[in-house]
């Protein structure tokens, strides 16, 4: 499966609770396109949210994010990594 990075503009002042629960609803549907969200950052100050995923396509990822009502502004494969 390819690992996704999705970026999320517009989330000024998100709380940590509000990524947790964003977080939360992506997990209990990611199953259903294949998709597992595996971390997810935020920046409450510029608003910008960071998720890592693995999937089958960014267009999964995106649909889980859209259906849960938190659609990514960009979505980027990460092929190459390193730990």
């Amino acid at each position: 499966m390819a690992k996704f990075m999705d970026v999320h503009t517009g989330m000024k002042g998100i709380t940590q609770e509000q990524l947790a629960a964003a977080h939360k609803a992506d997990l209990a549907i990611e199953k259903e396109e294949g998709v597992h969200f595996e971390r997810a950052w935020a920046d409450p100050k510029s608003g910008t949210v960071y998720c890592l995923s693995e999937g089958p396509s960014a267009d999964a990822v995106q649909r889980i994010h859209s259906r849960t009502g938190h659609p990514a502004d960009e979505i980027h494969p990460v092929p190459v990594s390193v730990s």
